[in-house]
């Protein structure tokens, strides 16, 4: 049985040092490429050096050379980044399994339009944990729909440059769709100063950043006489790895589309 071919976007960032050495790991898996913006300090250097298993692929900026014969594109950049490899992926029909946050919806627009041709899953968060918790909060705010107020609280490391984070988004997507509100209009991202009391259609977001904080996610629902939190924290980032790379092998056995975890899952009735 061959084995897939995977090509890492950011491969010395925090997340590329991960999908490195578990791709290594895996027996069924095969580095094909390992790809840096062209002023990395990183260039020419062997990929497997940045986990200390050499494995003779060159870490490059020549992202179409480098992406041709690959399987699967594995990308948690920057939106424009991200969208630069997708050009790239659907010209050479490379599936990608992208991670990256803070799309714009003309942004999201692009990646389903390249969806008729290429296999995407797509995903805020890529830990089977955090799947788990969208789908349990489909049934809590069913439940917990009158007289509580929902606020969801996140916290990460100190280089995180969105905020929210996409997963707290996606928490608020899933709690707003349950309860049939559009997070557009009810969701409220900051309070200070005189805020009056608050509107109990809204949906509120709370952020944290500091340290090497991997990443927290609680969602809070608060009624009378009784509190109910529904949390996720991330020890590692080999969740977020290992969750990609089962969405990697996912798109190696469905036609092109979009997809996210709770397809690769199975978690969607």
């Amino acid at each position: 049985m061959s084995k897939i071919k995977i090509a890492i976007a950011g491969s010395s960032g925090r997340m590329g040092r991960v999908l490195l050495e578990n791709i290594a790991l895996a027996d069924d898996l095969q580095l094909h490429a390992a790809l840096e913006h062209d002023t990395s300090t990183f260039l020419g250097k062997d990929a497997g050096e940045l986990f200390g298993a050499p494995c003779g692929v060159s870490i490059t900026a020549d992202f179409a050379t480098a992406l041709q014969g690959a399987d699967v594109l594995i990308d948690f950049t920057r939106p424009e980044g991200t969208l630069q490899h997708l050009e790239v992926c659907r010209k050479l029909g490379v599936n990608m399994v992208i991670g990256t946050t803070g799309f714009n919806a003309q942004q999201k627009a692009q990646l389903g339009a390249a969806a008729q041709d290429i296999g995407i899953v797509f995903a805020p968060n890529m830990s089977v944990g955090v799947n788990l918790l969208f789908k349990l909060l489909e049934t809590a705010s069913r439940t917990l729909a009158h007289g509580y107020d929902i606020e969801i609280i996140e916290a990460h490391h100190r280089h995180k440059v969105d905020a929210p984070s996409g997963t707290a988004l996606g928490l608020g997507e899933v709690v707003a769709r349950t309860l049939g509100r559009d997070l557009s209009e009810c969701a409220v991202y900051g309070r200070e100063g005189v805020t009056g009391e608050r509107d109990p259609s809204t949906i509120g977001f709370a952020t944290v950043r500091g340290g090497d904080i991997v990443g927290d996610h609680t969602v809070l629902y608060a009624g009378i006489g009784e509190r109910i939190e529904i949390t996720h924290k991330a020890s590692s980032r080999a969740t977020f790895a290992l969750g990609a790379l089962r969405a990697a092998r996912y798109l190696q056995a469905n036609p092109a589309g979009m997809y996210d975890m709770q397809d690769v899952l199975g978690l969607k009735e």
